[in-house]
């Protein structure tokens, strides 16, 4: 399925489909993922396996370059799909979700189901 913008409770969605491209870098999240949201979408759902290995693991800094290019082109990052490996994995990685989760700017949902009832 290619990516699609949906809406759930009047907020526009763009769905990225699980066999694009890999998101690797800041600039890959910044060309696949905010441009193609650009004035079409407000959240961005990308499911989980999209992202580079290196996203999970906080130490690399990635994460934290993605998460402030989505807040500084207002544009919201919904991570979607199963991350529970990484947060075995991971002491940093479990405070991060939980503190995204309790924002606005960043959310980790298991599936679409529950991001539309966030956006509810």
């Amino acid at each position: 399925m290619p990516d699609a913008v949906v809406e759930h409770h009047g907020v526009p969605v763009l769905v990225c489909d699980a066999d694009g491209a890999p998101i690797a870098t800041a600039q890959d999240a910044l060309d696949q993922l905010i441009g193609g949201a650009f004035y079409r979408a407000e959240v961005v759902a990308v499911p989980a396996e999209r992202f580079d290995a290196r996203f999970f693991d906080l130490s690399t800094g990635l994460a934290g370059e993605i998460l402030q290019k989505f807040v500084s082109y207002r544009v919201r990052l919904v991570v979607v799909g199963d991350i529970t490996h990484h947060l075995r994995a991971s002491k940093a990685l479990p405070d991060l979700v939980r503190e995204a989760n309790r924002g606005r700017d960043a959310w980790f949902v298991d599936d679409l189901e529950a991001l539309a009832a966030r956006l509810a």
